[in-house]
């Protein structure tokens, strides 16, 4: 039997994997005689139940088997919590929801760049755990990101690389992942395992409810927590809403930040936070997709929907080398001419994400 401790924390993380979780029980009844046991703790970082639990149902993930609670806080703090929790996981002093204990693990699987990322990668190495990295090599070369930071260490200290793309491994060629002096370790393109989960998933969509409409979703602390930002970024929506509708699932963090800074957002059609299968729909069935969002770059790019991207940089390259985005960053005017140049022209979508099957790829190579 192979034992593995997956690590969630936030949204993006439990829809990721649930393509890995879909692997494990596809390959144990095909081989009941090799079974792989996945373990699943879930930290607490998104802990509202629109922002986590719901998807647990939704994608038919297993409940998780640990559930640290750790909730919000500092940086430091959060991931402080999270290191002690994990260790007391990994070492068999804190017990699954069945009351039993482990202590025989075979790895640790990691999703990403979160807090969640970075305190599973330092509590499974410092106990000589190998680390497997799903998402590794993406940079945006922004140190200010505390996404960079977390998708770095994680890098250093995990044992196998799984990259979602070319340039994730050409990244890490550069950073000497494959110099035998420095210490070679596994890096392998297995390709995304959200394309996966959209090839899966998007047919359970629901049907368009909104008519022709943009979507947009705003959410990075570097655009909640500067006002100037947040501001701009909400002039372009609310032009853009005069001549299209502008229809935005608010997370809880832009919410507050949308109040505190008394901004308007009449002209926008709010609606809560979106579950999965829901926000698959909303990117489906759109005209064209303004996001700060990672996955939902990437997803709109899988459904083949041009998006504008609300960030002054993008670790999915891909998507702007192939002419299916622009990044405008928080700059109201750049914003518009964004939108004017991505709905004036032909875009294409070609296969740089792999083919479907990453997460399958990945537990095979896990197996060896």
């Amino acid at each position: 039997m192979t034992n593995l401790l997956t690590i969630i924390g936030a949204r993006p993380q439990i829809i990721k994997a649930a393509a890995f979780s879909r692997a494990v029980a596809a390959h144990n009844a095909a081989r009941p005689d090799a079974p792989v046991r996945e373990h699943i703790l879930h930290t607490g970082q998104h802990y509202d139940e629109n922002m986590s639990g719901v998807f647990f149902g939704e994608l038919g993930i297993p409940q998780p088997d640990y559930n640290l609670g750790v909730g919000s806080g500092s940086h430091g703090e959060q991931t402080a919590r999270m290191i002690e929790g994990i260790e007391q996981v990994l070492n068999g002093k804190l017990a699954d929801r069945e009351g039993k204990c482990h202590t025989d693990w075979d790895g640790v699987v990691l999703y990403g760049d979160t807090n969640s990322t970075l305190a599973g990668a330092v509590a499974a190495s410092k106990l000589h755990i190998p680390v497997f990295h799903i998402e590794a090599g993406l940079r945006s070369f922004n140190m200010n990101m505390p996404e960079e930071v977390n998708r770095i260490v994680c890098d250093q200290l995990s044992t196998i690389l799984f990259a979602p793309t070319q340039t994730a491994v050409d990244n890490l060629r550069e950073e000497g992942f494959f110099d035998e002096k420095r210490g070679f370790r596994a890096v392998v393109n297995c390709g995304d395992v959200m394309y996966d989960n959209t090839l899966y998933f998007s047919g359970m969509a629901p049907e368009n409810k909104y008519g022709d409409y943009v979507l947009a979703t705003v959410h990075r602390q570097e655009n909640t927590d500067d006002a100037e930002r947040l501001g701009s970024i909400f002039a372009a929506l609310s032009k853009i809403a005069e001549s299209t509708k502008v229809v935005l699932p608010l997370h809880p963090r832009t919410a507050k930040a949308l109040k505190a800074n008394n901004i308007d957002t009449s002209k926008l059609t709010i609606i809560p936070p979106a579950s999965y299968l829901e926000t698959l729909s909303l990117e489906k069935h759109a005209r064209l997709v303004l996001t700060d969002s990672g996955g939902v770059q990437k997803e709109a790019f899988f459904l083949e929907r041009p998006c504008i991207i609300l960030r002054d940089e993008t670790e999915w390259v891909e998507i702007i080398q192939n002419g299916a985005g622009i990044l405008a960053g928080a700059d109201c005017d750049k914003i518009l001419a964004a939108y004017d140049a991505l709905c004036g022209r032909k875009v294409v979508f070609p296969p740089v994400f792999g083919d479907g099957h990453a997460a399958e790829y990945i537990l095979s190579t896990i197996r060896v």
